[in-house]
């Protein structure tokens, strides 16, 4: 009781002060305490409650934690991160670092033949292995060439894909100007390098970077790329990572108030693990999120783990984790993800020399890896979502939930885009969602009926709210899925979302770390 009493004096003078001192609490105590243990009761959660201890004189001044400083790009940093897109490729270092890496593991020029049959054997294999039912996958990567492989086929497109996520938390002010980033199932460290490049091109912003990785071998990759790109003491400071597997609930050396957690491409590989369990892991590493940090999740972009992906953003936001994008609940309730094939594209890259290398032979589209399609979502612990519309009492759009009355009929709805391009040149064919839907919904516009009116559906960026007036409903029994087509006489429009916003005081659920 007589700490229940602490702890509720303190907030609530911390609420009406800006900062005072633990002396000043002690006369309201029924049981007074001396100021050393009322610290060591009190410490543990400050930093939980926005508060910060300041020793002073025998005693401690209790004062509100500054919020973090968002970084926002100035105009040349941004013109500096437009200029590495627009090459499309990996930078120089770090392609002849991966060719050097190959050459000192096989003991021969990398570009032996030899060898490159070898990485070509290696990328078949595991091409071969992923395209399997996801029960009888293996997707280890992690001895031999089964590692040289993954750096000369999917490291460069995930190396670029890390990059253009890093530019949405940029635009997004979900970047710090001091950040502590967790990367979970690093392999050969994509995902830390290419945030060490992102920041290259910054003026001011530093971040320290951890992962998690099993894989010996990997991480003898990892430790080689960085000790030979990354300078020792720069803004950017890359940990060793710690060798665990990601499914262990006592990873050990974590860092706590991580900014942000990203899995990129690793939950789709636990073959054996269950959808509970996937976000068991999520949302037992969120444990050590900071009140105001990021998780983001990338998987590919295939139909398997597309819909994989957004069921498990659904199991996390049940568990109390609030999506922040790209999904926005815009009539108020929580989505089943029905078989929600829904994904972000971004321009293809440039062979790299050595994808090049593996390329030049009778079957070389096997060897060619340079198209960025994704599916990802960002996650919080606030509540906080980056659009904020929600459908007015009274307006005059159709939940998707309820197409099933409507077929043959032209309506109004207001959803979001859901999907890069899905059809074709003669037919455009995009994902679309309200939240509602019970089976997967499809805006069609056939290529005939492009007009300025309608051509927003093609072009707004992927997770804009839309509105579509005068869709015809069509019900597609083959793909059991509803299509709205996109006619000469349809309007599209943007609605208007606001800025972002927290809706943590209207939660039902808080996140709770289950471990």
């Amino acid at each position: 009781m007589a700490e229940n009493q602490l702890i509720s004096t303190i907030k609530y003078v911390a609420a009406t002060k800006p900062a005072f001192f633990l002396s000043e609490i002690i006369p309201y105590l029924d049981k007074p305490l001396p100021v050393d243990q009322v610290f060591s009761i009190i410490s543990p959660k400050l930093s939980d409650w926005g508060l910060t201890a300041i020793k002073s004189k025998g005693d401690f001044e209790i004062v509100r934690t500054p919020p973090p400083q968002k970084y926002l790009m100035s105009r040349e940093e941004l013109e500096r991160q437009q200029a590495f897109f627009t090459e499309r490729t990996i930078p120089a270092p770090l392609a002849q670092g991966i060719e050097k890496y190959i050459a000192k593991k096989v003991g021969k020029d990398w570009n032996d033949p030899v060898i490159i049959e070898r990485l070509r054997r290696a990328i078949v294999s595991q091409k071969d292995d992923y395209w399997k039912p996801s029960h009888k996958r293996s997707l280890q990567y992690i001895k031999g060439y089964s590692v040289l492989g993954y750096l000369a086929y999917h490291f460069p497109v995930y190396f670029i894909q890390t990059e253009h996520l890093l530019l949405k938390l940029a635009h997004d002010g979900l970047l710090k100007k001091g950040m502590t980033i967790l990367d979970v199932g690093t392999g050969p460290g994509v995902v830390p390098l290419a945030i060490a490049d992102f920041y290259s091109r910054l003026d001011a912003a530093e971040a320290t970077i951890y992962s998690v990785e099993r894989s010996e071998e990997h991480i003898e990759a990892f430790t080689y790329l960085r000790d030979t790109l990354v300078p020792k003491g720069g803004r950017v400071s890359i940990k060793p990572p710690i060798k665990a597997d990601i499914r262990s609930q006592d990873i050990p050396r974590l860092p706590e108030k991580i900014d942000l957690v990203i899995f990129s491409n690793v939950l789709n590989e636990l073959a054996d693990a269950t959808m509970e369990s996937r976000a068991d892991i999520v949302t037992h590493i969120a444990g050590n999120l900071a009140p105001d940090g990021s998780i983001l999740i990338v998987e590919p972009a295939d139909e398997e783990n597309a819909t994989r992906m957004r069921s498990l953003t659904i199991a996390l936001h049940n568990k109390g984790l609030s999506v922040y994008c790209p999904c926005s609940f815009i009539w108020g309730s929580t989505c089943t993800a029905p078989r929600c094939w829904s994904f972000e594209t971004a321009p293809a890259i440039r062979l790299s020399q050595l994808m090049e290398t593996l390329a030049h032979c009778e079957d070389s589209y096997r060897y060619v890896n340079t198209d960025i399609k994704y599916s990802y979502a960002i996650l919080r612990k606030d509540g906080m979502r980056k659009e904020d519309f929600r459908v007015p009492a009274g307006s005059k759009y159709l939940r998707l939930s309820k197409l099933h009355l409507h077929v043959g009929k032209r309506i109004n709805v207001a959803a979001l885009k859901m999907s890069g391009e899905l059809g074709d040149a003669r037919s455009h064919v995009f994902k679309i969602c309200d939240g509602n839907a019970k089976t997967p919904v499809y805006a069609v516009l056939p290529s005939y009926h492009i007009t300025p009116e309608n051509d927003l559906i093609t072009s707004a960026p992927y997770g804009s709210v839309l509105e579509l007036r005068n869709v015809l409903v069509r019900y597609n029994k083959a793909h059991d899925a509803y299509n709205l087509l996109v006619s000469r006489n349809t309007h599209i429009h943007p609605l208007p979302v606001g800025k972002p916003s927290s809706l943590k005081h209207n939660n039902k659920k808080h996140f709770k770390n289950p471990g």
